[in-house]
């Protein structure tokens, strides 16, 4: 069921849940994530297990967040010239 992030921090308060990104789009290197589905609400205790678990859309994220807003990080590699 697609539901907007509002809508999950209301049917789950103060929890982690784990979630698939349905609709998303880029803004200043950031994702913003707009439509989702929750796959199921998750313990404290395993959510980094889920988080480390998940691959391409899932998402682990808690409710507490007023918007899910994802940084895009650039790898700064380091060269050595010789």
């Amino acid at each position: 069921m697609e539901l907007k992030w509002p809508e999950v921090r209301n049917m789950y308060p103060d929890q982690f849940v784990k979630l698939k990104v349905l609709s998303s789009h880029i803004e200043n290197y950031q994702e913003i994530i707009e439509d989702v589905a929750v796959i199921r609400p998750l313990a404290d205790e395993s959510a980094t297990k889920e988080l480390l678990k998940s691959k391409d859309e899932d998402l682990v994220y808690h409710t507490s967040h007023e918007n899910i807003v994802l940084e895009f990080r650039q790898d700064v590699g380091l060269r050595r010239y010789y």
